[in-house]
């Protein structure tokens, strides 16, 4: 072999070396976590499909050990971990009502400066996640409730209109039940979980109400409010035997397997995601017979609020850098069109809803369009850090006067007291 041959074999030896270094270093810039395992704790409904997972794995490199717990189980296992000073999770759900309590404790990492603004942006439950000025959740979850019925079952018992008002709701479940359609027409949450409290405040919502005035005195205490007429219609409702007894023991999310079925007629406070779930022929039994409608009003103009859920990293995470690129991905239009689609988990950019809406691919989506303008906060002031307190005790009285261990006028004085307590306790 002559030298210059020499020369040229390692000139090419050393251009293929750079090559590869130049490949690797690229690779390392666009998958800098690669081989990195993270750990995501979601609800069922936040849980990405395995396929979406394998995808993310193969467009970042980042493996993901995904965790499925309720979400009351969700709170109770991030407490204790985080009380006990041990990450939860990489990754985890962080609730609405989450955001006073988590954020004074000082738990979760800012997001700001590390997702773009222009997501954030385009996120309109952003500000929901704002604790002292910094973002410390991504919403993931557009949720908010509307009134939910299986329009074959009115149409068997003779009902032709949609209730706008509580009167006409009532009626149209009592020729339902009457008819032999089903035998507890309404299906709504009665046991010791946030499910429970949550369908009170929107009822309270419905019947023209709020739960606190600015400085949180409660106004559910007079036979004459709103909160006080929303217990008295949920009790008399389990009574008059329009709600199944059964569902002093059952979650929200299983309330909405009855109704999926076909046990129900009214799903009192439907999450507006369920729509496409309760119309998907694989996953439901009613497929084709449900639609959303405003939910009524006992003054005239439908009311609701917004319960978003959104996505989270708790300062002790083991991996923060690959969990920030995780929610990145899982916020991309394209990653929440598809979440839709395959979990009915509403978007919550409004860019996509709107793409969404134009393709006629939103499950009623002019009603959940019409309603989610009437979803605003549940606390005009801002998500109390007593929230958990207030739920727990909500929650286990309803559940309390369901089993008939209370009366209305005895469950709205609980909770009013517990919540003077609560609030008495954060300020010593």
């Amino acid at each position: 072999m002559s030298l210059r041959t020499s020369f040229i074999n390692l000139a090419l030896i050393s251009s293929l070396i750079a090559m590869a270094s130049a490949s690797s270093f690229a690779a390392s810039q666009t998958r800098p976590y690669e081989g990195q395992t993270i750990s995501v704790l979601l609800p069922p409904w936040g849980t990405l499909p395995k396929a979406m997972m394998d995808r993310f794995t193969g467009e970042t490199g980042i493996k993901v050990d995904m965790q499925t717990l309720s979400w009351d189980e969700i709170r109770t296992k991030i407490t204790t971990a985080m009380n006990a000073g041990t990450p939860p999770a990489d990754v985890t759900e962080l609730d609405w009502s989450w955001v006073g309590q988590f954020g004074t404790a000082g738990w979760y990492m800012p997001l700001d400066g590390k997702l773009d603004n222009a997501t954030l942006a385009d996120i309109g439950s952003t500000p929901v996640f704002r604790f002292e000025g910094k973002t410390i959740g991504a919403a993931y979850n557009n949720d908010f409730r509307l009134l939910i019925v299986n329009k074959a079952h009115f149409n068997k018992a003779g009902v032709k209109a949609m209730p706008k008002n509580f009167d006409q709701l009532m009626a149209a479940v009592r020729a339902i039940k009457k008819a032999n359609v089903v035998k507890y027409p309404i299906a709504v949450p009665l046991s010791a979980t946030e499910g429970t409290a949550t369908a009170w405040y929107l009822l309270t919502k419905a019947f023209g109400g709020e739960l606190f005035t600015n400085d949180f005195k409660p106004l559910f205490v007079d036979p004459a409010s709103a909160g006080y007429k929303a217990m008295e219609f949920e009790i008399n409702a389990l009574k008059e035997g329009l709600i199944d007894p059964a569902s002093t023991g059952l979650t929200d999310v299983q309330v909405q397997e009855n109704f999926k079925s076909g046990q129900a007629s009214v799903d009192l406070a439907g999450w507006a995601g369920n729509l496409s779930v309760y119309n998907d022929s694989s996953k439901s039994k009613v497929a084709g017979q449900v639609v959303g409608t405003l939910m009524p009003s006992a003054q005239g103009k439908s009311r609701s609020f917004a319960l978003p859920e959104a996505l989270g990293v708790p300062n002790n995470a083991k991996h923060k850098d690959a969990a920030i690129a995780f929610i990145k991905w899982y916020l991309l239009p394209e990653n929440q069109a598809q979440a839709y689609a395959e979990l009915s988990n509403l978007p919550t950019r409004s860019s996509v809803l709107s793409k969404l809406t134009k393709e006629g691919k939103l499950a009623s989506g002019e009603v959940l369009i019409e309603q989610i303008k009437t979803a605003g906060p549940l606390f005009a002031q801002g998500t109390p850090t007593w929230y958990p307190a207030l739920s727990r005790s909500v929650s286990e009285a309803v559940n309390q006067a369901a089993k008939e261990r209370l009366t209305v006028a005895q469950v709205v004085k609980k909770i009013a007291d517990d919540a003077a307590n609560a609030i008495k306790a954060m300020q010593e």
